[in-house]
């Protein structure tokens, strides 16, 4: 078209037409990268604030060991109402053993105690009271606890002690000869310490040793 066509043209108003853009050149990769992260695309691993996305690490791989976090434990298979009930019942019984054990163990420590102090008020009232003579010589034997024990007597004393006018007391691993009411007061303070209580009423049998004739050999072993 020639200058004077488009003057004329351009008198009547019409425009000239656009000129085509120029194609714009294909960026770097590294640019590219640099326009995402200005635009405020997330960096693998990271949420759009930038903070690491739970379970990943920064460069977006997993977390080891954190995969399973904030997923809810596997819970054990619920017991049934016959498994509760059984191990009710369990707990009740040991309860119950250990009372007993308790009940027992004070028990034995009060009854200790008793016998403690009954010992102690039954030397008092035996003290300088025994009748036994240096100077006895005649050994009448007597079963106490199950084992023959023998205390040392005078022939007055073992027909006093035969006819129960005298008995024997075992205080202290001693056996001391008591007239028979002392006897009775010993019997009432500690009834284990009395070794031996004649009943001249009883059959002859019931106390084989009473017989003044019998007499065991001195070198015998008991």
């Amino acid at each position: 078209m020639s200058d004077s066509l488009r003057d004329q043209l351009l008198g009547l108003g019409f425009k000239p037409a656009p000129k085509p853009d120029k194609p714009a050149k294909s960026a770097r990769p590294e640019q590219r990268k640099g326009d995402e992260r200005r635009a405020g695309k997330p960096h693998p691993g990271k949420s759009a604030q930038g903070r690491p996305q739970p379970g990943k690490s920064a460069d977006g791989k997993p977390h080891p060991g954190r995969s399973d976090r904030g997923k809810p434990r596997h819970q054990g298979k619920p017991r049934s109402q016959e498994e509760i009930d059984l191990a009710k019942a369990y707990a009740i019984r040991a309860q119950k053993e250990k009372d007993e054990r308790i009940e027992a163990e004070r028990q034995r420590q009060e009854e200790a105690r008793l016998r403690r102090e009954a010992k102690a008020k039954l030397a008092e009232l035996l003290k300088d009271k025994a009748l036994n003579d240096p100077q006895a010589d005649i050994a009448r034997h007597f079963d106490y606890g199950g084992k023959i024990k023998r205390v040392y007597v005078t022939a007055d004393q073992l027909k006093a002690l035969n006819a129960g006018e005298l008995g024997v007391v075992q205080l202290n691993g001693h056996y001391l000869l008591v007239t028979a009411a002392l006897l009775a007061e010993a019997e009432a303070v500690f009834a284990p310490a009395v070794a031996l209580k004649v009943d001249p009423n009883a059959p002859a049998e019931d106390d084989p040793y009473a017989d003044p004739q019998y007499q065991v050999p001195d070198d015998l072993v008991w």
